[in-house]
């Protein structure tokens, strides 16, 4: 059976980088990679491992280095489009619902 390839996310958790600074550094060949379908970005788990403590002494990050800040970033860059989403449909909601109460 063939290994199961890493996707950035789980790169990211592994490195503790954000996904946008893995997708950089896949960018700059600093991180083995493969593309597939040419877009989507997957890894061996085998090359993050090795290359583990080199990224985290050229960032130095600890065992526990992402911050909720950085995590909260992150999870607003990614998820921007569903918070928005739910603002709106709640809104519409409210302006529907307001005339019968």
């Amino acid at each position: 059976m063939k290994p199961k390839l890493m996707t950035t996310r789980e790169v990211s958790h592994e490195l503790g980088l954000s996904e946008k600074e893995i997708i950089q550094l896949a960018q700059n060949n600093n991180i083995p990679h493969f593309r597939i379908g040419g877009e989507f970005l997957r890894f061996k788990k085998e090359d993050i491992i090795k290359i583990k403590p080199k990224i985290r002494k050229k960032y130095g990050l600890s065992e526990n280095s992402r911050s909720l800040k950085n995590r909260t970033k992150e999870f607003l860059y990614f998820n921007d489009f569903y918070i928005g989403s739910v603002i709106i449909i709640t809104a519409l909601l409210w302006l529907i619902v307001k005339d019968f109460f």
